[in-house]
């Protein structure tokens, strides 16, 4: 397990940010602090990110993630495993099937949402485990520099 990582995106509910997204590495020791957490637990963002980069001062709240599949996590199932489960439309479902027709020589594509639609889904519980390869962070308790900042991504005021 020396050898993995995770992806953490973390979401900057700020309005006044823009509510931008940054993509940033979790490994190491920090790796240990994230198993075993749901979604919904919020963890210290000094376990996200790597040398300078670390969120020292944010705390960040597990809102999901997908596994090295690509499969996402939902908040209902419990346990880290993959589950098949019948869904409506809902997380990891869109609840419509695409019809294509023919109309006027081209091709035209509609979603087309037939009442009480389900299929049958493959998900990962809520928990995190080593399987994990992406998770979802929003910011619940910001410090008091900004994450722009933090990261060095604001490139527009360097450039005045």
């Amino acid at each position: 397990m020396a050898d993995t990582s995770f992806v953490a995106v973390v979401n900057d509910t700020e309005p006044a940010n823009g509510g931008c997204s940054y993509n940033m590495t979790i490994s190491g020791n920090n790796l240990s602090q994230f198993l075993g957490k749901k979604i919904g637990d919020v963890v210290d963002g000094i376990f996200v990110g790597e040398g300078e980069a670390t969120l020292a001062g944010y705390k960040l709240q597990v809102t999901g993630g997908s596994d090295k599949t690509g499969t996402p996590m939902r908040a209902d199932l419990t346990g880290g495993t993959r589950q098949s489960i019948l869904v409506t439309a809902s997380t990891g479902f869109k609840g419509h099937d695409l019809v294509y027709k023919t109309k006027g020589g081209e091709k035209k594509r509609f979603r087309y949402k037939p009442d009480g639609m389900r299929m049958r889904r493959t998900f990962r519980g809520s928990t995190i485990t080593a399987d994990t390869r992406q998770i979802n962070l929003k910011v619940v308790e910001a410090a008091n520099k900004s994450l722009a900042d933090i990261l060095g991504t604001s490139s527009e005021e360097s450039s005045e």
